[in-house]
């Protein structure tokens, strides 16, 4: 029992080696994702078409991204209340912390349900739905969201493992629930021919697998803090600190989401081929934001334990570190990208058309990935440290608000593809240099621990 728990505690041991270790699995994980979203992509683009491709990665994932994204990014509020409570050597109290959470989120995941299925339309409608997408989009969204509750919970239960030192657990469930996602996938679309419908009963299903096995693992854990059915129950004093750090993230999330959606409406007034080539580049460049996300989600959780037991220095520590390994991927990452990008997007679609525009839009972006590390970086120490609204404010302003005002300038000016993809590197450069201001004046450091007694 002691060796089990020495090894998930962040709290001692080389500063890197602890956060590289850590960091491994979260990466992994993430790394099957996005191979299954190409793998997804694949199946769409070749066995369904480009109109379908469209219609999955284009206004429906933009939705997604701020519906669902703004819970999702909640969650990370309860994990740094758990990852600090673990830190403090609290696990009584990280049994009911989890259990409160939880709860709120199949309350919340269940409320999100049927607001998509009911406003699924309408919300495509609201963002300029190409009409050749339009009936595929809602078909798709309104069973994309009959599995919200699955996803907010699994993802919640990810959370809840990663902020007790446990990265490994959540990519081994990730593994399988990918591999059952792609296994169903071919035989819903490419075997049973059901098209868009296939494609999001395949998620659904794979999330609901994917969210038994968290479940199993908390409730049959030996630890001291295994969830219970007893403590799943609202508790106020978990739920007010769980939603003063989760929602600035939720808000940021969205920020994000809106700020994407916007764009979105310019991409669709540029043509289907437009649609299909911005929903592409996700799945080829994927690999870098799922990594980077991988490293903000160890630093989170790295620094919510240090402080919580009371080592701010080691949590200094952390952010020298997380920025060497942060640049080492994304040059890393970059490079593999542009020197795989062709090959890459012949595998995914044959719409020559697709393969041009998609590849082009990627000289636009890879290169210049370097900008956004500062920020991936201190937003995750900043967040563990329970310094939530600050950087977000930074954060909206510097990105969100940015985009929006270049759309409405530069965009509506020259209504060209070059126009629209240089506000993204615009707008890292610039909410970069704000964060680091930020973060050098120490501010946050002043407000690193929140003392949760129930």
């Amino acid at each position: 029992m002691e060796k089990r728990i020495a090894r998930r505690d962040l709290t001692t041991g080389t500063v890197w080696k602890r956060l590289f270790v850590f960091f491994l699995p979260i990466a992994a994980g993430t790394f099957i994702q996005q191979l299954y979203n190409a793998v997804d992509g694949m199946i769409v683009g070749k066995f369904v078409g480009t109109v379908a491709l469209a219609a999955v990665g284009g206004s429906s994932a933009q939705i997604i991204n701020l519906l669902i994204g703004f819970f999702v990014a909640i969650t990370s509020g309860a994990s740094v209340v758990i990852a600090q409570v673990y830190g403090a050597g609290r696990t009584k109290d990280v049994q009911s912390a989890m259990g409160n959470a939880i709860a709120v989120f199949a309350m919340l995941g269940l409320a999100l349900m049927g607001l998509g299925l009911v406003a699924s339309p309408a919300m495509l409608t609201l963002l300029k739905t190409p009409a050749e997408t339009m009936k595929d989009a809602v078909l798709y969204l309104r069973i994309y969201f009959l599995g919200v509750p699955f996803i907010l919970i699994l993802n919640m239960e990810s959370n809840m493992l990663r902020a007790v030192g446990d990265s490994v657990s959540p990519f081994l469930f990730m593994v399988v629930g990918c591999v059952t996602n792609i296994v169903l996938d071919v035989v819903f679309v490419v075997f049973f021919h059901w098209g868009i419908a296939g494609v999001a009963i395949a998620t659904v299903a794979a999330q609901l697998i994917n969210m038994l096995l968290l479940t199993r693992k908390l409730m049959t854990t030996r630890e001291g803090y295994a969830l219970s059915f007893r403590e799943l129950k609202l508790n106020g004093i978990y739920l007010s600190n769980m939603l003063k750090m989760g929602i600035p993230s939720g808000l940021q999330s969205s920020m994000y989401a809106v700020s994407n959606m916007i764009i979105q409406v310019a991409v669709n007034t540029l043509g289907t081929v437009v649609v299909a080539s911005w929903a592409m580049t996700s799945k080829t460049d994927g690999i870098y934001w799922a990594a980077s996300n991988a490293l903000g989600a160890a630093i989170t959780s790295f620094v919510g334990q240090n402080l919580g037991a009371g080592k701010p220095e080691r949590a200094k520590e952390c952010v020298k570190q997380g920025m060497i390994l942060a640049m080492i991927i994304t040059v890393t990452l970059s490079s593999l990208i542009m020197l795989l990008a062709r090959p890459l997007l012949h595998i995914l679609t044959n719409d020559t058309a697709v393969i041009r525009t998609t590849y082009e839009m990627m000289t636009y972006f890879v290169p210049f990935y370097f900008t956004w590390t500062a920020i991936e970086v201190l937003s995750a120490v900043l967040r563990g440290a329970g310094d939530a609204v600050n950087p977000v404010i930074i954060i909206g302003l510097g990105i969100c608000l940015f985009r929006m005002i270049w759309i409405a300038t530069v965009f509506s000016w020259f209504k060209t593809l070059p126009a629209l993809c240089w506000c993204y590197v615009a707008s890292w450069t610039v909410t970069s240099i704000a964060l680091i201001i930020y973060y050098k004046r120490g501010g946050w450091i002043k407000r690193r621990r929140m003392v949760i007694h129930n």
